[in-house]
């Protein structure tokens, strides 16, 4: 794609065209700057003879916010319209990008945290969108229940149908709730292990986290944005934040497993921690 763009685009557009574009089915996402906009059609046009399968291609025009974590979007090339259906690890999903949250850049930790997962396992995934995570962890591993959450009724829509189309139903259980409320009043000690697939929220929500969990020994599934300068350790900065949180809850813990998933920006990380909890 760089070799393709550098040789049908002026060379001022250079340093800003091969910035990272997601593929959501069938549809892609890309990022213009303000110098390389004017150039967002013949990017569009390389995208789409470079992946047959997309037909659409969109531009990010604002920052993800609220709390739905939407974005805005506008019409670059190909047929005009948002709705989708992604795959990944052997289960399909709806989604329309605009009006649901939606990542496909997290696919190594949606199938690396269904095989942690044991048989007869209680799960809560408080930010569970369109139930990619939920929907991958009954498909892969003998889970018992999947309390599936999401603020977004659009969103949660879709994760009822994405339910049914992955014959998961009766396993995942989909639920429009705002997920600290329904956990104090529905699931407090409930689960074994706890999803917090929304970096933006971890921190402030990890207390409700440690309400769902059961006793005695349950697991956070915690990730996290962070920064870090050339010297830092990214992991070991949201691994201290985190002990602090933890420690000040008078929780006892440990943090065996921690990885950058993906960088976010320059020295931006997101980071995934698995951590250990007794109650």
């Amino acid at each position: 794609m760089k070799k393709k763009l550098k040789e049908i685009l002026p060379p001022e557009y250079a340093p800003d065209v091969c910035s990272p574009y997601d593929i959501i089915g069938n549809i892609a996402i890309i990022r213009l700057t303000d110098t390389s906009k004017n150039a967002g059609p013949t990017i569009a046009k390389a995208i789409m003879s470079t992946h047959k399968n997309v037909k659409t291609v969109l531009a990010q025009t604002s920052p993800i916010k609220g709390d739905f974590r939407l974005r805005e979007l506008k019409h670059v090339a190909g047929e005009n319209r948002t709705e989708t259906v992604y795959k990944e690890s052997g289960c399909s999903f709806a989604v329309d990008v605009e009006k649901c949250y939606f990542s496909p850049r997290l696919l190594h930790e949606r199938i690396r945290i269904a095989r942690l997962v044991k048989a007869g396992e209680i799960v809560v995934n408080m930010f569970a969108g369109v139930g990619t995570f939920s929907i991958i962890i009954a498909k892969h591993s003998n889970v018992a229940k999947v309390y599936s959450i999401d603020i977004n009724p659009v969103a949660v829509q879709y994760m009822r149908d994405n339910i049914r189309a992955n014959g998961v139903y009766g396993k995942v259980i989909p639920i429009l709730a705002e997920a600290r409320e329904f956990i104090e009043e529905k699931l407090f000690h409930v689960a074994n292990r706890v999803l917090m697939p929304l970096p933006e929220k971890a921190l402030e929500y990890l207390p409700n986290a440690l309400m769902a969990l059961k006793a005695p020994r349950g697991w956070i599934h915690y990730y996290d944005f962070e920064y870090a300068a050339k010297a830092e350790n990214p992991v070991e900065k949201v691994k201290q934040r985190v002990t602090e949180k933890l420690e000040s809850l008078s929780s006892t813990f440990e943090i065996p497993y921690g990885r950058v998933v993906r960088t976010t920006g320059p020295n931006w990380y997101q980071i995934a921690l698995d951590i250990s909890v007794i109650q």
